[in-house]
C-alpha cells in the first residue's frame, strides 16, 4: 500500500489541479441558477480536493524533484502546472459566493498570484532558451491555454475581491483589467499556432486529448471576468470610459468559445465514435468538465451584465450537462484511485 502510494505521488499528473477547477466552477455555476443543495457540498469537496492536492504536490517536490522538474521543463506537462493558479483563485471565488469569506479569498490570491509569477517565468523561459525542442505538431495542444486560463482566473478573483478592498479597489479593478487584457493577448497568440496545427498536420484520435476542450474554456473564463468588469464600472472611472471596448470583447470572448462547442463536440465524436478510441478515465478529462461549468458560468453573468435576459436559458440547460460530465469523470477518477491503490 505504501509502495503504491509512492508511485502515486511520483506520477502525480502536473495539470490533476483542473480536477479542483471544474468542480469549483461548476459548484459556482450551480449557485449561480440557484441549486445550492449542489453548490454547497462540491464547494466543500473541492476543498478537500486542494488541500489533498497540495499536499501531493508538495510531497512531490519533496521526494520526486527531478520527476517534478522534468514535467516542469516538458513543452506539454509543462502547462499543467498553471492549473494550480487557476485551482487556488477559483477555490478563492467559491470562499466569496458561498460564504463572504474575504479573508481566506485573499490568502488565496496571494497565494495564486505567487504561483502565476513563479510557473509562468519559470515555463516560458525554460520553453525559450532550451536546446531541444519537439516538432511542431508534438509540442502544441490545446493544454497551452492553461496559461490564459490561470491569467483570467486571477482577473475573476481580483474583481470580486475589488468589490470590498475600500481604499485598494481602484488598484485591485486596474490588475484585474490589465490581467484580463494580458490573457485576450496570450490567447490570440497561442490559438493561431493551435489552429494551425489543427489544419495543416495529421491528426490521429490519440492527438486529441481532453485537453482541446480548453480552447472554449479560455474564452469562457475571459468572458467571465469582461463580465464582472462590467458590473464593476461604477466603481473605477477609468473602467466607465473603456465600457464599450469592454462589452465589445466580452461578446467576441462569448462568440468564440460558444464557436467551439460543435466543433469539440464533433471531433470528440468522430474520436470516439467514428474512430473507437477508448473512453477510459484520464486525469486530463477534468480539463474537458472545467469549460462546460465555465461556459455556463460565464454566459450566466454576461447576460446578467448586459441586461441580455435571452441568453439566461443557455446556463439553466448548460448546467446540467457540466453536471453530467463532472459526475461521470468523478465516478471514473474513483474506480481508478481504488484500481491502482487497493487492486491485487
Amino acid at each position: 500500500m505504501k509502495e503504491r502510494l509512492l508511485n502515486a505521488i511520483k506520477e502525480l499528473s502536473p495539470a490533476y489541479f483542473a480536477m479542483v477547477m471544474a468542480t469549483g466552477v461548476v459548484s459556482s455555476a450551480s449557485h449561480f441558477l440557484g441549486l445550492d443543495a449542489l453548490a454547497y457540498p462540491l464547494f466543500w469537496l473541492n476543498i478537500f480536493f486542494h488541500a489533498t492536492l497540495s499536499v501531493l504536490a508538495l510531497l512531490r517536490l519533496v521526494l520526486f524533484r527531478r520527476e517534478l522538474l522534468h514535467d516542469l521543463f516538458d513543452h506539454l506537462n509543462g502547462m499543467g502546472f498553471f492549473t494550480a493558479v487557476t485551482a487556488t483563485a477559483l477555490l478563492g471565488a467559491q470562499f466569496i459566493l458561498l460564504q463572504g469569506n474575504y479573508a481566506v479569498a485573499k490568502a488565496l490570491w496571494g497565494i495564486a498570484l505567487f504561483l502565476w509569477v513563479v510557473i509562468t517565468y519559470t515555463v516560458f523561459t525554460n520553453l525559450t532558451i532550451k536546446g531541444e525542442k519537439p516538432a511542431f505538431a508534438e509540442g502544441i495542444n490545446g493544454a497551452w491555454l492553461l496559461s490564459v486560463v490561470s491569467t483570467q482566473s486571477l482577473a475573476v478573483l481580483s474583481t470580486m475581491l475589488a468589490a470590498h478592498a475600500g481604499e485598494h479597489r481602484l488598484m485591485l479593478n486596474f490588475f484585474a483589467f490589465a490581467m484580463w487584457l494580458w490573457g485576450g493577448m496570450l490567447y490570440i497568440w497561442m490559438i493561431s499556432l493551435i489552429f494551425y496545427r489543427y489544419n495543416f498536420f495529421s491528426f490521429s484520435p490519440g492527438d486529441l486529448t481532453p485537453p482541446y476542450w480548453i480552447n472554449m474554456g479560455a474564452m469562457a473564463i475571459s468572458t467571465l471576468a469582461g463580465s464582472l468588469l462590467i458590473i464593476n464600472t461604477p466603481h473605477a472611472p477609468f473602467l466607465l470610459s473603456t465600457l464599450p471596448f469592454l462589452k465589445g470583447f466580452t461578446i467576441f470572448y462569448w462568440v468564440t468559445g460558444t464557436w467551439w462547442i460543435p466543433m469539440l463536440a464533433i471531433l470528440a465524436a468522430w474520436r470516439h465514435g467514428y474512430k473507437r478510441f477508448p473512453l477510459t478515465y484520464d486525469p486530463l478529462y477534468w480539463g474537458a468538465v472545467f469549460p462546460l461549468g465555465m461556459y455556463t458560468a460565464g454566459t450566466y453573468e454576461m447576460a446578467r451584465a448586459m441586461d441580455l435576459g435571452f441568453l439566461l436559458p443557455i446556463p439553466r440547460y448548460f448546467i446540467h450537462v457540466a453536471l453530467l460530465a463532472w459526475g461521470t469523470t468523478f465516478i471514473g477518477f474513483l474506480r481508478s484511485t481504488a484500481r491502482k491503490l487497493f487492486a491485487a
